[in-house]
Order: structure tokens, then C-alpha cells, then sequence
């Protein structure tokens, strides 16, 4: 049963074998808890063209999202997103997030999952349930 959602940083963590997101994530993996967007995958894919040897990057990202399950984008969860936009929008909310992060909030609250990051802004979110992890992890 899928219980969280990854961020970019977190997945981006993993995928660098970063020894704090390792130790976090690796067991949710292997329990097959762990989901991520494929809007992550592109802001993902995005920084990593940014790196020497992207071909290679490239290739472990994929290899490790074979236990990540992947959500990709449905009629309900872009639903859910506009009303996230219209919750958020002053002044009724607290201000918006990106688009991106819209579409990443929305995917966790459609699937019930808590979303990990390191994003604080997701705490405008209401009723997403969010794990924030460091920044430095």
C-alpha cells in the first residue's frame, strides 16, 4: 500500500545516494510505499540536463523509479489542482504556489498519500499531509 509521495529533492536525494534520503526511503521502497508525480520526473529530468553525463543520470533515474511508482496526471487530479489554484488565491488564501507544485499537491491529495519534501510552501495546502524533511538531508 502507497503511503507517501516524493518531491523532487527527495527523489533527486535518492537518486545522488544521499545518505539520509537512502536511509529514509530505501526501506518505503522495499515495503512498496512509495509513489512520486510524473511532473516530479520532469523537474527531475530537467536538473539533471543541467549535469555532465545526463545520458547516465538519466538511465539510474529510471532504473530506480522501477520501485517508485509513478502517478501520472488524470481528469480528477487536474480537478483537484483548480481547486487547490482557487483555495490558495487571495484573498480568500494564503497565496499561491507554482504550478508544478499545484499539480504535485494535488496528485497526493487525490491518492491520499503524504507528500515528502523540503518545501515549506506546501504547508499552504489545505488538508495535504506533509512530511518536511531538511533541507541539508
Amino acid at each position: 500500500m502507497r503511503r507517501y509521495l516524493l518531491d523532487t529533492t527527495p527523489l533527486t536525494a535518492l537518486l545522488f545516494s544521499r545518505p539520509a534520503a537512502v536511509s529514509l526511503i530505501t526501506s518505503w521502497i522495499t515495503r512498496h510505499e512509495v509513489a512520486t508525480s510524473i511532473v516530479v520526473y520532469a523537474e527531475v529530468i530537467e536538473y539533471l540536463k543541467s549535469l555532465p553525463h545526463f545520458s547516465q543520470h538519466q538511465a539510474q533515474l529510471r532504473t530506480l523509479l522501477r520501485g517508485v511508482h509513478p502517478y501520472f496526471l488524470t481528469y480528477p487530479i487536474l480537478e483537484r489542482y483548480a481547486d487547490i489554484r482557487r483555495q490558495l488565491r487571495p484573498p480568500r488564501g494564503p497565496g499561491l504556489i507554482g504550478d508544478m507544485d499545484t499539480l504535485i499537491a494535488a496528485t497526493a491529495l487525490e491518492r491520499s498519500l503524504t507528500l515528502v519534501t523540503t518545501d515549506k510552501n506546501f504547508h499552504r495546502v489545505p488538508n495535504l499531509k506533509v512530511r518536511l524533511l531538511p533541507r541539508r538531508s
